[in-house]
């Protein structure tokens, strides 16, 4: 085969990704350790779905997966989050920062505990572990990956905290771009209608929303760990993206 056409693969590579137990997290893991990457899931709360999906990949590719639970709201153990994932293989190829907290805060009702609350998890804790996972993937010439959203560029009505959050995010992939190059690669996804939010959106809503993509209906997680799994392998010119993918839902008002 040319060398061209050649794609290689992520054995022996390293990767972090938080919330990486449920929903797009989950299917992230299993793009990536398909592709031959051995994983280090973080958790918060959902001990149950990371030990299945640790059996789950385990039983396809024994020791190739480890669980870590940590608070993403306590900055002070994030350095230890890192330093664990890192010292289980002696190196770290690659953070996914995917974890994330999401509730409608209207104006006059947001309060500044939801402010800390959803800050922390959607951008305090993405921009504190690039920075302890910075020497680590500078010395693998590794790569970090945000989950962002669309509502980064397009506030969501009734979600001001969160959409504020969301575009720091964003800035934050094109900033870390600039401050880890050349060695770290810095892009982000940004997620439309993939799957919506337990119990949050009535029927009318989401066909709303869907009316207003160009395709037509939902995307699959799948399609967020393929994205993330092309940036993490096969991007290797590109730096401080952000790809869309929302199936032309941003093409609208």
């Amino acid at each position: 085969m040319p060398e061209s056409n050649c794609r290689p693969g992520l054995e022996g590579r390293v990767g972090l990704v938080t919330g990486g137990a449920r929903r797009i997290g989950a299917e992230i893991v299993r793009a990536l350790h398909a592709a031959g990457m051995d994983l280090v899931i973080h958790y918060g709360r959902s001990e149950g779905p990371a030990i299945r999906i640790m059996q789950e990949l385990e039983a396809r590719r024994p020791d190739s997966v480890r669980r870590i639970q940590a608070d993403l709201h306590h900055t002070g153990g994030l350095g230890d989050l890192v330093e664990r994932a890192g010292a289980w293989r002696g190196r770290l190829d690659l953070l996914v920062n995917n974890a994330s907290v999401f509730y409608p805060t209207p104006l006059e009702q947001a309060t500044e505990a939801q402010w800390d609350d959803l800050l922390a998890v959607n951008l305090k804790a993405p921009f504190f572990l690039a920075r302890h996972a910075g020497r680590w993937l500078k010395a693998s010439r590794g790569s970090i990956v945000n989950l962002v959203d669309i509502h980064a560029q397009r506030p969501l009505e009734g979600h001001p905290v969160y959409s504020i959050a969301k575009a720091g995010n964003a800035m934050m992939v094109k900033a870390l771009a600039r401050e880890l190059g050349p060695e770290v690669r810095v892009n982000g996804v940004a997620p439309g209608a993939i799957l919506w939010p337990d119990g949050l959106l009535s029927e009318e809503a989401r066909a709303e929303i869907l009316e207003r993509t160009a395709l037509k209906r939902t995307g699959r997680p799948e399609d967020i760990a393929r994205t993330v799994l092309f940036l993490v392998r096969d991007a290797h010119y590109i730096t401080g993206q952000i790809l869309v993918v929302d199936g032309g839902r941003s093409l609208q008002q």
